[in-house]
């Protein structure tokens, strides 16, 4: 079998062609995102501050240390010393991070992580559709979890379950959203992908209604990444600074819901906090108390995190809290950032380069924890490295007819 020389180079020219675009493919398929440097999760890591280590620096390098980091001006308010084993003060709209104590320091989360729940679920389940809760949804409950009064049998619309899930901050209600969306083993993942993409490294899923289970951990700056992420959602800001609401009951009636959050609603000895948005409380034995919350003042947003306050009682997580909003305001402009709630996040890359990306609906959602996502990139390249190969095997054939006899 012989092949002309002029064939031979054209064939060569073809196969050199198909072998840079595939090469090509890997990269291409990762061109969409950009992922900032920051310590592997989970591995202990911590960036080494350099001179001024602060949000323009090494990224996050303060917020790895132990203690409570502050970068006070001349005149600054002196940062409070709270109980609380870990905390964050940020701007909500910058993400600047004004203060924090032990900020990427694993703990706990109880209920406030249904604050990552609801910006995984809320986008894929519309409020005005109704279901009718079954049997098989509310199993699996945690033993003293609590709960808003879901009941099988009965139809519920989707923001009933919502005003369930943020006022009342009912697990079952977490349930039955949950199994709309997809099942639990798909939300816990769902919520997983979404707390990293966020920047939310320090935190690991294991029940998505915040029930305590092995190994499920968050921290203060990653509850605080959650809680910014909800104030840019109007539905998320809506349901978290609702005191009260009318929830379905089992005679065809409803009966009211209050909010748990006292320094929202102002009750049980703890006064409302001026200029309050929400976000969200949480409790069990093992997390203890935590809060995110965030107020509005004087045209300044900002988000506190407090987990676990070791002494107090129970109103003593809303009252550092208190204690840290009231901080922050006077503190605007008289300290520097330790920080950036942004710092870890991967980001779009600007320009028509970046892709948009749209919620995926229930059925979209993998069906077990750990599988790879698809590269449509590296299929469309590949593709047009075939198709090049094509074109040139036509044009030899074309060209010079049956270059290789039978």
């Amino acid at each position: 079998m012989t092949i002309g020389l002029a064939s031979r180079a054209a064939v060569s020219t073809c196969a050199l062609c198909a072998a840079a675009l595939l090469a090509l493919a890997p990269a291409a398929a990762t061109a969409g995102t950009v992922a900032d440097p920051a310590p592997s999760p989970g591995s202990g890591a911590r960036a080494a501050p350099g001179p001024g280590a602060e949000a323009g620096g090494a990224p996050d390098a303060l917020l790895y240390r132990s203690g409570t980091q502050v970068r006070p001006r001349a005149g600054a308010p002196e940062v409070p010393e709270l109980s609380a084993r870990s905390w964050l003060v940020a701007d909500a709209d910058s993400g600047e991070v004004l203060a924090a104590h032990d900020a990427h320091r694993r703990l706990p989360p109880a209920s406030t992580l249904k604050t990552l729940f609801a910006l995984t679920v809320l986008p894929v389940l519309p409020a005005d559709i109704r279901h009718t809760v079954s049997e098989e949804e509310l199993t699996g409950i945690g033993p003293g979890s609590s709960r808003v009064g879901v009941a099988e049998d009965l139809t519920y619309r989707i923001s009933d379950l919502w005003n369930g899930v943020f006022l009342s901050s009912g697990n079952d209600a977490v349930h039955v959203l949950a199994a709309l969306n997809g099942g639990w083993e798909a939300t816990t993942q769902r919520m997983q992908d979404k707390a990293h993409a966020l920047g939310a490294h320090d935190t690991q899923v294991e029940s998505p209604d915040g029930y305590d289970a092995p190994g499920q951990m968050s921290s203060a700056f990653d509850l605080a990444v959650f809680g910014r992420a909800g104030l840019r959602s109007p539905d998320f800001v809506r349901y978290c600074s609702r005191e009260e609401a009318m929830f379905p009951g089992r005679d065809g009636g409803s009966y009211g819901i209050r909010n748990t959050n006292r320094l929202l609603t102002g009750s049980d000895g703890v006064e409302r906090y001026p200029g309050i948005v929400g976000i969200k409380n949480g409790y069990t034995s093992n997390a203890g108390h935590t809060l995110v919350a965030a107020a509005h003042r004087d045209g300044r947003t900002l988000v506190v995190t407090v987990l676990n306050p070791l002494w107090g009682g129970g109103n003593a997580v809303y009252e550092e809290a208190r204690t840290l909003l009231d901080w922050g305001f006077d503190a605007s402009g008289r300290v520097d950032a330790v920080g950036s709630l942004d710092a870890l996040r991967v980001k779009p890359l600007p320009g028509p380069q970046a892709r948009p990306t749209t919620a995926p609906t229930p059925a979209a959602v993998p069906a077990a924890r750990g599988r790879e996502p698809e590269r449509p990139g590296t299929w469309t390249v590949t593709g047009t490295a075939l198709l090049a190969a094509m074109g040139v095997a036509l044009f030899l054939r074309l060209r010079w007819g049956r270059a290789v006899p039978d």
